[in-house]
Protein backbone atom coordinates (compact mmCIF):
# COMPACT_ATOMS: atom_id res chain seq x y z
CA UNK A 1 0.00 0.00 0.00
CA UNK A 2 1.03 3.48 -0.45
CA UNK A 3 1.66 5.75 2.38
CA UNK A 4 -0.09 9.53 2.12
CA UNK A 5 3.04 11.87 2.55
CA UNK A 6 1.41 13.52 5.59
CA UNK A 7 1.55 10.13 7.23
CA UNK A 8 4.62 9.18 7.31
CA UNK A 9 5.32 10.41 10.91
CA UNK A 10 3.72 8.53 13.58
CA UNK A 11 1.71 10.73 15.57
CA UNK A 12 0.28 9.78 19.28
CA UNK A 13 -3.16 8.84 19.73
CA UNK A 14 -4.98 12.61 19.96
CA UNK A 15 -5.79 13.57 23.46
CA UNK A 16 -9.52 14.07 23.91
CA UNK A 17 -9.29 16.98 26.66
CA UNK A 18 -6.83 18.53 24.89
CA UNK A 19 -8.95 18.26 21.59
CA UNK A 20 -11.86 19.99 23.46
CA UNK A 21 -9.45 22.56 25.15
CA UNK A 22 -8.65 23.78 22.01
CA UNK A 23 -12.15 24.02 21.09
CA UNK A 24 -13.03 26.14 23.84
CA UNK A 25 -9.81 27.82 23.74
CA UNK A 26 -10.65 29.35 20.13
CA UNK A 27 -14.33 29.80 21.20
CA UNK A 28 -12.87 32.02 24.00
CA UNK A 29 -10.60 34.01 21.59
CA UNK A 30 -14.16 34.41 19.15
CA UNK A 31 -15.90 35.72 22.06
CA UNK A 32 -13.05 38.61 22.70
CA UNK A 33 -14.32 42.09 22.26
CA UNK A 34 -12.26 43.24 19.31
CA UNK A 35 -14.95 45.08 17.32
CA UNK A 36 -17.13 43.89 14.61
CA UNK A 37 -14.04 43.52 11.61
CA UNK A 38 -15.54 41.15 9.11
CA UNK A 39 -12.14 40.33 7.59
CA UNK A 40 -11.36 39.12 10.94
CA UNK A 41 -10.51 34.95 11.04
CA UNK A 42 -12.89 32.60 12.72
CA UNK A 43 -10.61 30.76 14.60
CA UNK A 44 -13.40 28.13 15.92
CA UNK A 45 -13.95 27.22 12.48
CA UNK A 46 -10.27 26.91 11.88
CA UNK A 47 -10.38 24.56 14.95
CA UNK A 48 -13.48 23.24 14.31
CA UNK A 49 -12.56 21.65 10.71
CA UNK A 50 -8.87 21.02 11.82
CA UNK A 51 -10.35 18.43 14.31
CA UNK A 52 -13.01 17.15 12.01
CA UNK A 53 -10.50 16.42 9.38
CA UNK A 54 -8.10 15.06 11.86
CA UNK A 55 -10.56 13.29 14.42
CA UNK A 56 -14.14 12.81 13.12
CA UNK A 57 -15.14 10.81 15.62
CA UNK A 58 -14.20 12.38 18.04
CA UNK A 59 -15.63 16.27 17.02
CA UNK A 60 -18.51 16.47 14.67
CA UNK A 61 -21.36 17.62 13.55
CA UNK A 62 -23.33 18.09 16.51
CA UNK A 63 -20.18 19.94 18.41
CA UNK A 64 -20.59 22.23 15.38
CA UNK A 65 -24.01 22.75 16.22
CA UNK A 66 -23.55 23.48 19.62
CA UNK A 67 -20.90 25.67 19.14
CA UNK A 68 -22.87 27.38 16.57
CA UNK A 69 -25.53 28.33 19.41
CA UNK A 70 -22.56 29.50 21.32
CA UNK A 71 -21.96 32.09 18.77
CA UNK A 72 -25.09 32.95 18.03
CA UNK A 73 -26.32 34.14 21.30
CA UNK A 74 -22.68 35.74 21.77
CA UNK A 75 -23.06 37.76 18.40
CA UNK A 76 -26.98 39.00 19.37
CA UNK A 77 -27.29 37.25 15.44
CA UNK A 78 -30.18 35.46 14.40
CA UNK A 79 -30.37 32.33 16.36
CA UNK A 80 -29.10 28.94 13.78
CA UNK A 81 -27.18 32.17 12.01
CA UNK A 82 -23.37 30.10 13.01
CA UNK A 83 -24.91 27.16 14.04
CA UNK A 84 -26.02 26.29 10.16
CA UNK A 85 -22.91 27.57 8.92
CA UNK A 86 -20.34 25.25 11.41
CA UNK A 87 -22.57 22.18 10.45
CA UNK A 88 -22.33 22.76 7.05
CA UNK A 89 -18.34 23.63 7.39
CA UNK A 90 -18.14 19.84 9.63
CA UNK A 91 -20.25 18.29 7.59
CA UNK A 92 -18.16 19.34 4.35
CA UNK A 93 -14.53 18.78 6.29
CA UNK A 94 -15.46 15.18 7.74
CA UNK A 95 -16.97 14.22 4.34
CA UNK A 96 -13.00 14.95 2.71
CA UNK A 97 -11.12 14.43 5.99
CA UNK A 98 -9.64 11.05 4.34
CA UNK A 99 -8.59 12.62 0.84
CA UNK A 100 -7.54 15.25 2.29
CA UNK A 101 -4.95 14.05 4.27
CA UNK A 102 -3.18 12.69 1.38
CA UNK A 103 -1.76 16.97 0.68
CA UNK A 104 0.77 18.06 2.51
CA UNK A 105 0.06 20.84 4.77
CA UNK A 106 0.10 24.10 1.79
CA UNK A 107 -1.99 21.97 -0.32
CA UNK A 108 -4.54 20.78 2.38
CA UNK A 109 -5.15 24.99 3.10
CA UNK A 110 -5.65 25.55 -0.24
CA UNK A 111 -8.79 22.55 -0.06
CA UNK A 112 -10.06 24.23 3.12
CA UNK A 113 -10.54 27.83 1.43
CA UNK A 114 -13.56 26.95 -0.36
CA UNK A 115 -14.86 25.12 3.29
CA UNK A 116 -14.38 28.44 4.77
CA UNK A 117 -15.63 30.43 1.56
CA UNK A 118 -18.77 28.70 1.84
CA UNK A 119 -19.63 28.87 5.43
CA UNK A 120 -19.03 32.46 5.71
CA UNK A 121 -21.05 32.68 1.98
CA UNK A 122 -24.12 30.80 4.12
CA UNK A 123 -23.84 32.68 7.20
CA UNK A 124 -23.97 36.32 4.80
CA UNK A 125 -26.71 34.73 2.89
CA UNK A 126 -28.79 33.93 6.57
CA UNK A 127 -28.03 37.36 7.44
CA UNK A 128 -29.10 39.26 4.54
CA UNK A 129 -32.49 37.24 4.51
CA UNK A 130 -32.42 37.82 8.32
CA UNK A 131 -33.03 41.75 6.81
CA UNK A 132 -29.11 42.43 8.12
CA UNK A 133 -26.94 45.33 6.73
CA UNK A 134 -24.16 44.07 4.46
CA UNK A 135 -21.31 43.69 6.62
CA UNK A 136 -18.68 45.18 3.69
CA UNK A 137 -16.68 43.60 1.01
CA UNK A 138 -13.53 42.77 3.54
CA UNK A 139 -15.79 39.79 4.27
CA UNK A 140 -14.04 38.69 1.62
CA UNK A 141 -10.64 38.51 3.57
CA UNK A 142 -11.32 36.17 6.41
CA UNK A 143 -11.65 32.84 4.64
CA UNK A 144 -8.36 33.89 2.91
CA UNK A 145 -6.76 34.43 6.57
CA UNK A 146 -8.09 31.53 7.75
CA UNK A 147 -6.87 28.94 4.85
CA UNK A 148 -3.58 30.98 5.67
CA UNK A 149 -3.97 29.88 9.28
CA UNK A 150 -3.99 26.55 8.48
CA UNK A 151 -0.84 25.53 8.86
CA UNK A 152 -0.15 27.18 11.95
CA UNK A 153 -2.88 25.36 13.43
CA UNK A 154 -1.97 22.13 11.72
CA UNK A 155 1.83 22.97 14.16
CA UNK A 156 0.35 23.87 16.81
CA UNK A 157 -2.65 21.42 17.10
CA UNK A 158 -0.62 18.11 15.91
CA UNK A 159 2.28 19.41 18.08
CA UNK A 160 1.22 16.96 21.77
CA UNK A 161 1.04 14.24 18.90
CA UNK A 162 4.41 14.45 18.00
CA UNK A 163 5.96 13.55 21.27
CA UNK A 164 8.20 10.46 20.57
CA UNK A 165 7.01 7.34 22.89
CA UNK A 166 9.13 5.47 25.19
CA UNK A 167 11.34 3.22 22.81
CA UNK A 168 12.63 0.32 24.23
CA UNK A 169 13.58 -3.60 23.04
CA UNK A 170 9.99 -4.96 22.43
CA UNK A 171 8.97 -1.45 20.70
CA UNK A 172 11.29 0.16 18.41
CA UNK A 173 8.50 2.59 17.50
Amino acid sequence: MIMPRASRELLLPANPAFIWLTLVLALAANLMPLGRHPALPDLLALTLVFWNVHQPLRVGVGAAFVFGLFMDVHDAALLGQHALAYTLLSFFAITIHRRLLWFSVPSQALQVLPLFAAAHAVSLIVRMFAGGMFPGWELVFAPLVEALLWPLASVLLLAPQRRPPDPDKNRPL
